[in-house]
């Protein structure tokens, strides 16, 4: 358990860290050869430019003027300055909604927090039943939580009142961001840009046909079904060993580059071996070797781009098909195509750099069955994690385990050692065991099949949310509750332990304390330096960087973490309702880091990140049932609590809480989620409208032309399929079949087949 003194301890190493990391990103962000490290997206639109600076040659490497440091704090109001719509355009919709997750954060539990202060504080503080008590190991703080109210106590109903205030506030917040973001989305989708992906599908699960290629078979289909409004189509190709040829390839001319600019410096021809790494093998001249191997993989790319473009099994039953104008687009992608559902599926196109292109070849029976074991999968590893999780709890609780193992007492002992254990070590320890989760739960997500960044993303942070849910939260709780209470429950009858329990789990909020510290501080202040960008673009300016193109290339402007972060938010969200009306003294920690992250990552936002895609802020459904999620989960625990208190009608008073939880996340759904499922045909047939009366002249089937195009044949001669309906009043729709049926039936080949 750790005490007051701990968690000062810890407070102080994670102040310290992250006012370090603060310094030395504000001095190095100064330095104009880092300016392509904290300005890259700058740079990417064009706007800035390498800093040039007249005088000694160390101007052009370091900031020599003396009055740009005392100003070196002018990033933080900049970051708020932008206004919001402007920072829309500047960064799109997905980023400024993200960013609103955490003012959303603030809103929801800042005046929680003050009433917490003002009402259930000195009700909890004036209990004083932990002093006490015999049984139990509590610190100071705990003092300040509802353990410390004795059993029975009127001062309960406090607590009871609370949480349903609470929870209306929660309600009203919530209510209103979803309206607002709802709002924000429409108005977004009516007045952007035109793009590709608004006159495209996505079709998969093409039939087979005898008769018909797939790709005259896509064609033939719409030109039926969509006669009027049928634009052309891209068949998806299997280009998937294509593309590792070509990352390949990539690869070793990046070490050809590097071994020449070394020649050039050195005036010394350079040698690498031929096997792993360079390390190992023949030792043979650099420059002549990555050479031949470029011109092998160069070889090797042709001889395959011919062998998928001529094989007809390269080409898989799926296929982008667009459309004259945004209306049709959306009725295709709104709609049932075929009287068999499973066949002819559509769905909106996501944008060109959304999709992924690798799990487009995957057949699309495959995807129930992969998403089956992937979910068996994942239910293993949550139930497996448990056991780091249980030794990261033991480190939290010292004084747990000496009552168990009090031969480790003079070793942890000591006040300094012991201080540093509980009030710093155990939300390290944690943090480093969640590292590698991320990359994991993404592998999964790909196996699972999704077709775009954005579904694995959303896909993702579904898995990392249930995760924290079962193992830092509920793992933390469960866990620490029993190596703490160990050898209270085997010296107790099996009646008390309910009560042991309910009155141990506010008791966890010291390592929730230290957790929030070291993530929620230290590591958003690590966030802001971009200590590893920082790194790299340096490595590969020395090494790799020959041209102004090379040096754009090295610039790693780096994304939001859509799979990382957004779970994150939830777990300290969920903490400040659990807490609320437990242990109100967890709520400032987490207003701090929701102030902070605000203001890092809206900076990051307006000068760093380059968002991989743009879905017009499509997650926020799912963002707003994890909150749900959250606030039923914290009802119940109070509702569990208090009925270990001996409370009259404490359970009955609490039960209408999560029932009408329920029933406002079924009225929001209802009433916004429909705006980012689908698009109105009324704001599609006003942009179409619009479009044809200041543009008439524009010839979409040009600007759609190349956008679905698997990246390896960018720039190819790949052979695109022709549209075989070129005169627009032309009745007929030309087709290969044999069969004698008209071709309105033959166009639904396949659909009577079940």
């Amino acid at each position: 358990m750790a005490s007051l003194q701990d968690i000062c301890v810890s407070a102080a190493i994670n102040l310290l860290s992250a006012f370090a990391f603060l310094v030395a990103f504000a001095i190095l962000r100064l330095q104009p050869i880092n300016d392509r490290v904290y300005f890259p997206k700058w740079y990417r639109k064009g706007i800035r430019s390498s800093p040039t600076r007249s005088g000694s040659l160390a101007s052009s490497f370091v900031n020599l003027d003396w009055r740009t440091y005392i100003r070196f704090l002018n990033w933080m109001p900049a970051a708020l300055r932008m206004p919001e719509l402007e920072l829309i355009d500047h960064a799109g919709l997905d980023s400024v909604v993200y960013i609103r997750i955490y003012l959303l954060g603030l809103k929801i539990i800042v005046p929680i927090a003050v009433l917490a202060f003002v009402v259930l504080v000195p009700v909890n503080w004036t209990g004083e039943t932990l002093e006490q008590s015999k049984n139990l190991t509590f610190s100071d703080i705990d003092k300040l939580s509802i353990s410390n109210v004795p059993e029975g106590s009127e001062r309960f109903w406090a607590h009871i009142v609370m949480s349903y205030v609470f929870t209306l506030w929660t309600f009203y917040v919530l209510y209103a961001e979803y309206k607002t973001v709802a709002a924000m989305r429409l108005h977004y989708l009516a007045s952007e840009n035109r793009r590709p992906d608004q006159f495209t599908v996505l079709v998969r699960n093409v039939p087979p046909d005898p008769d018909e290629s797939v790709s005259e078979h896509v064609e033939h289909f719409f030109c039926v079904n969509h006669p009027d409004y049928y634009l052309t189509h891209q068949v998806v190709y299997n280009a998937n060993e294509l593309a590792k040829l070509v990352a390949k390839r990539k690869s070793l001319q990046n070490w050809y580059t590097y071994h020449l600019n070394k020649y050039e410096r050195t005036s010394k021809r350079p040698v690498t071996g031929t096997g792993f790494c360079g390390i190992f093998g023949t030792k043979v001249d650099a420059i002549d070797y990555y050479s031949s191997e470029v011109q092998k993989l160069r070889e090797a790319e042709a001889a395959e781009r011919e062998k998928v473009i001529s094989d007809p099994k390269a080409i898989v039953p799926a296929a982008f098909v667009s459309f004259r104008s945004r209306w049709a687009a959306a009725v295709c992608a709104q709609t049932q195509q075929s009287r068999n559902p499973t066949i002819w599926l559509t769905e909106w196109a996501p944008e060109p750099r959304d999709v992924y292109w690798n799990n487009l070849a995957i057949p699309y029976f495959e995807l129930s069955i992969r998403r089956l074991l992937m979910a068996v999968a994942l239910f293993f590893l949550i139930f497996f994690f448990m056991i780091p999780i249980a030794f990261v709890q033991s480190l939290a609780n010292i004084e747990g385990i000496e009552k168990v193992f009090p031969f480790l007492r003079p070793l942890i002992e000591m006040k300094s050692v012991k201080s540093v254990i509980q009030g710093f070590l155990p939300g390290i320890a944690l943090k480093i065991f969640l590292i590698l989760l991320p990359t994991i739960l993404m592998t999964m997500s790909k196996i699972e099949g999704f077709s775009s960044l954005s579904s694995l993303d959303r896909r993702s942070a579904g898995k990392y949310h249930l995760f924290i849910l079962v193992n830092v939260f509920l793992g933390s709780i469960i866990t620490g509750t029993a190596f703490q209470q160990l050898k209270t429950f085997l010296d107790q009858p099996p009646t008390e332990i309910p009560k042991t329990i309910g009155e141990s789990i506010p008791m966890k909020a010291t390592f929730f304390i230290t957790y929030i510290m070291v993530d929620g501080w230290a590591g958003i202040a690590a966030e802001i330096l971009r200590l590893v960008p920082l790194v790299m673009f340096h490595l590969k300016n020395m090494f790799l960087v020959k041209t102004e193109q090379d040096r754009e290339q090295a610039m790693d402007p780096g994304s939001l973490e859509f799979a990382i972060s957004e779970p994150r938010i939830q777990l300290y969200i969920l903490l400040g309702l659990v807490y609320s009306a437990v242990t109100p003294i967890l709520l400032p920690f987490i207003i701090i880091f929701f102030a902070f992250s605000y203001l890092v990552f809206r900076h990051q936002v307006i000068n760093v990140y380059d968002q991989k895609y743009e879905s017009g802020g499509s997650f926020w459904p799912d963002v707003h049932r994890r909150l749900i999620i959250g606030l039923i989960i914290s009802q119940l625990l109070l509702m569990g609590l208090l009925s270990t208190k001996k409370i009259d009608k404490s359970t009955i008073a609490l039960l209408p809480l999560p029932i009408l939880t329920i029933w406002f996340h079924r009225y929001c759904k209802g009433r916004f989620e429909s705006a980012f499922a689908r698009f109105p045909l009324q704001d599609a047939m006003i942009k179409d409208t619009l479009e044809r009366a200041t543009e008439p002249n524009l010839n979409l089937k040009a600007y759609i032309k190349d956008a679905y195009i698997h990246p390896v044949f960018k720039g190819s001669d790949l052979e695109r399929p022709q549209s075989i309906f070129e005169e627009e009043d032309n009745p007929l729709v030309p087709t290969k079949r044999t069969s004698k049926q008209s071709s309105e039936a033959n166009s639904t080949h396949g659909s009577q087949r079940y």
